[in-house]
């Protein structure tokens, strides 16, 4: 399998000044499921297109596992089945151990960060090495020593009496992500460390994970934390807080809506009914309205993704960094199937929503597809192609 990537000729052409919103610029697969030795340019608006089989979602589930281990999660929660990331053919060594390694690069304030992530998955689940690496220097390094102890040894970089400081860290949990807690940032190298680490946590951790169902979205759905779900389960009850809460963004989502869904749209109304739950009408603008449960699944997958693209992270559910300033946060929504159940015009109209949205830098979109020609012409979008 060969990986290529196109952008769109009409992007505008990149700033030289370093970006002030950390984003993932790479991702690397050097041994995971179906995929060896592939790296995923990424941009803020990003395609990953081929047949079924090329390894579009596992690309996806690679990054969301990155970004869970950036959030602070376990091993044992991002990989609940570790034996399936394990390539195919992948032999066991003397000790009867195999694994995976992934990793992702992150541009940002700090410049380009390297984290690189050896896995092993038998005979059981551990972090056995972990690299991260920016201007020019090996920041963080750890290895397994000693198999009966679940640690790793650990080097930072500190630049001050010693070169390095070494200690030890938990062999279930990302290092980077702990090293606000181990580094004292007294010398200019342990500032460099925080700094790079912070930089690659905070990318990783700012992901929404979006596959709408729509049989889950034709119900009407109960009052909640009006925090939209992965699958979209409570779209009803996100569009009536939406509504209230800002009438000019409401006003776009009507606006996309309009263009892509059949027959006429004059509104989206979205009201309580007296069993405490939400129900959502297309109001066709002549007396009629038509329940979202009557919609198709290319209409309600449309309606779910525009609206994901119009909001943030105070209506997606996502861990967002509460201690940074929104100013300097990307949030990136990782879409498996964006095209799926979608017709040509539904896919062109919510590329080109999304490439306005990615374009302000609040949001970055990285979304597998079947066919990318809805990308063709889009400015600033980034096709990768798995090819066979």
């Amino acid at each position: 399998m060969t990986v290529s990537s196109v952008t769109s000729p009409e992007a505008p052409a990149a700033a030289e000044a370093r970006p002030d919103r950390p984003g993932v610029t790479e991702l690397r697969l050097a041994a995971f499921a179906t995929h060896r030795r592939v790296r995923f340019p990424l941009g803020p608006l990003t395609l990953v297109a081929g047949p079924s089989g090329s390894g579009k979602t596992t690309a996806l589930r690679a990054y969301e596992a990155l970004a869970r281990l950036g959030g602070g999660a376990t091993l044992a929660e991002v990989f609940p089945d570790p034996v399936t990331c394990v390539p195919e053919r992948a032999r066991p060594d003397a000790q009867h151990r195999r694994g995976f390694r992934i990793g992702c690069t992150v541009d940002g304030p700090e410049g380009p960060v390297r984290l690189d992530i050896a896995v092993q998955a038998e005979p059981e689940l551990r972090i056995v090495g972990e690299r991260l690496t920016g201007g020019g220097q090996t920041l963080l390094e750890t290895a397994l020593r000693d198999p009966g102890r679940p640690v790793v040894q650990a080097a930072w970089h500190t630049a001050g009496s010693s070169a390095v400081t070494r200690g030890p860290l938990p062999d279930d949990r990302l290092g980077t992500a702990l090293l606000p807690l181990r580094v004292a940032g007294r010398t200019a190298g342990e500032r460099q460390v925080l700094a790079a680490a912070e930089q690659m946590v905070l990318a990783l951790r700012s992901v929404y994970t979006c596959d709408p169902s729509p049989h889950r979205m034709r119900p009407a759905a109960p009052v909640g934390a009006g925090r939209l779900l992965r699958g979209c389960d409570n779209l009803a009850e996100v569009l009536w807080r939406t509504r209230s809460e800002c009438a000019h963004r409401y006003a776009h989502l009507v606006a996309a809506v309009r263009a892509g869904c059949a027959g006429p749209v004059a509104d989206v109304a979205a009201e309580p009914v007296g069993d405490g739950t939400i129900r959502v009408f297309l109001d066709r603008g002549d007396g009629v309205r038509t329940h979202l449960g009557l919609l198709g699944d290319g209409e309600l997958r449309y309606l779910a993704l525009a609206l994901v693209l119009l909001t943030g992270p105070g209506v997606l559910e996502v861990d967002q960094a509460g201690e940074v300033p929104a100013a300097l946060q990307a949030l990136t929504v990782l879409a498996d199937g964006f095209d799926r159940c979608l017709d040509a015009r539904q896919a062109g109209e919510l590329m080109r929503l999304a490439a306005r949205m990615c374009e302000r830098g609040h949001i970055r979109l990285v979304g597998t597809v079947s066919d990318a020609s809805c990308a063709f012409g889009v400015a600033g979008a980034t096709v990768v192609d798995l090819e066979p």
